[in-house]
C-alpha cells in the first residue's frame, strides 16, 4: 500500500516547509531588530506616534488651534495618527521639569538660555539654533503694561510704575522666562536712555516694592490681574494682554516706546526623540510652526510673526516701538543670567532690598 508513504512524504513536505517558515519569520525579527537598533524605528504597521510638547504658559491658545491642523496633514499624507501630549507651565519651570525626567520630545520656551541649559545637560545637541529657520526662533512678542480700566492711575510708560500708590503685577524672575524679559526691558529702559547701572538698580527696586505677589508665570500673573483683581498695572507679554482681550477682558495697555524684543525658541530634545524613534515626526512638525498657516495662528493670539508677510498683513494690530532691544544688547544669555538671575546677582539684590524695606 502506498498510503503510509504518502503520508510519511506530507510530514515531510511539512517539515520542510516549517524549517522555512522558521528561517524566514526569524530572519524578519532579525532584520526588524537591526533596523530598530540603528535607530530607525522600522514599524510599517506603527499608525500611532506620539510626540510630547513642553511649552512655555503662554503659548498654549496657539499650539490648541496649530496641533490639530499639523495632525491632520500628517494624517492625510503618511496615514499615521499623530497624538501630540503637551504641558504647559513657567518657561524656567518647564525647564527644571524636562532635566528632573519630563520626557519632552519638543521644547517651546520663553527664552534660548532655558533651551542651553537642556543642552548643557546632554539632552540637546550642540547647534540646534541652525537647525530651524530664523535660528529657531518661531516667534516674538513685547513687554506691555496693563492699568484698569479708564487708566485711573495716569500710567503713561515704564517711569509711572515707580510711584508709591501704584500696585504692579509682575511674574517671578526665579520661575518665569517672561518675567526675566520684563526685568531687562525695566532695567533697559534706564540703562538704555542716558541712565547708570546704579539708576536703574534703585528704578527697578521700586518697581518691585511696589509688586504685591510675584506669580511663577505669565499666566498666573494675569490670572491675579484680571480675575484676583489685584494691582493697577499688570507687566506681561503683549500676546498675553491680546489673548485677554480676545476672551472679553479688555483692558487699556501701554507698549512703552523703549522695550526688548522677546524672543522664543524651539527645538528638538536629541535624546529622547532618539529613545522614542519619533525624529521625524518631531523634526516636521517644528518645521510646521514656521509656514504660514502656523504663523498666522501665532499672530491671532498675539504673537508677532517672524514671517514678514504676515507680520505686514496684521502690523496695523501691532504697535511699533521706537527703540526696541535685543538680548544681544545686554550681553547675551549667558552673560544675563550670571549677572542678573543666578544667586548672588542683581534680582538676588532687589529681592533682599525689597524684603529689607519691608
Amino acid at each position: 500500500m502506498k498510503f503510509p508513504l504518502m503520508v510519511a512524504g506530507a510530514e515531510k513536505l511539512v517539515s520542510i516547509w516549517r524549517r522555512k517558515f522558521v528561517y524566514w519569520m526569524t530572519l524578519g525579527i532579525c532584520l526588524s531588530s537591526i533596523l530598530a537598533s540603528c535607530g530607525l524605528g522600522f514599524n510599517p504597521n506603527q499608525n500611532n506616534i506620539e510626540l510630547t510638547l513642553v511649552s512655555f504658559a503662554v503659548t498654549r491658545a496657539a499650539y490648541e488651534n496649530i496641533i490639530p491642523q499639523f495632525t491632520q496633514t500628517w494624517q492625510k499624507e503618511h496615514h499615521q495618527n499623530v497624538i501630540i501630549n503637551q504641558s504647559y507651565g513657567g518657561s524656567g519651570s518647564q525647564t527644571r521639569a524636562v532635566l528632573d525626567g519630563l520626557d519632552a520630545d519638543i521644547v517651546a520656551l520663553a527664552l534660548a538660555l532655558d533651551v542651553k541649559k537642556i543642552q548643557q545637560a546632554g539632552l540637546i545637541e550642540p547647534g540646534w539654533e541652525e537647525e530651524l529657520p530664523n535660528n529657531s526662533i518661531v516667534h516674538k512678542s513685547v513687554a506691555a503694561i496693563v492699568t484698569r480700566e479708564g487708566n485711573p492711575k495716569n500710567i503713561k510708560n515704564w517711569t509711572d510704575l515707580v510711584k508709591p500708590e501704584i500696585q504692579v503685577i509682575t511674574a517671578n524672575p526665579k520661575t518665569s522666562g517672561g518675567a526675566k524679559w520684563n526685568f531687562l526691558a525695566l532695567w533697559g529702559s534706564i540703562t538704555k536712555n542716558g541712565g547708570n547701572e546704579e539708576q536703574a538698580l534703585e528704578f527697578i527696586t521700586k518697581i518691585f516694592q511696589n509688586a504685591p505677589v510675584l506669580p511663577r508665570d505669565a499666566r498666573e500673573a494675569s490670572d491675579v490681574f484680571f480675575n484676583q483683581e489685584q494691582g493697577d498695572a499688570l507687566i506681561n507679554y503683549e500676546n498675553e494682554i491680546i489673548l485677554a482681550a480676545n476672551h472679553g477682558e479688555k483692558l487699556p495697555y501701554i507698549v512703552p516706546e523703549i522695550n526688548i524684543s522677546i524672543d522664543n525658541p524651539v527645538a528638538v530634545v536629541d535624546k529622547n526623540v532618539n529613545k522614542h524613534k519619533n525624529r521625524q515626526v518631531a523634526e516636521a512638525f517644528l518645521q510646521y510652526l514656521f509656514t504660514p498657516t502656523a504663523q498666522k495662528e501665532f499672530a491671532k493670539v498675539g504673537f508677532r510673526s517672524i514671517d514678514t508677510a504676515i507680520s505686514n498683513e496684521v502690523g496695523q494690530d501691532f504697535p511699533q516701538v521706537d527703540k526696541l532691544l535685543t538680548i544681544q544688547d545686554f550681553g547675551g544669555w549667558n552673560q544675563v543670567q550670571d549677572k542678573f538671575f543666578a544667586d548672588g546677582g542683581i534680582f538676588d539684590k532687589v529681592e533682599n532690598a525689597v524684603a529689607n524695606k519691608s
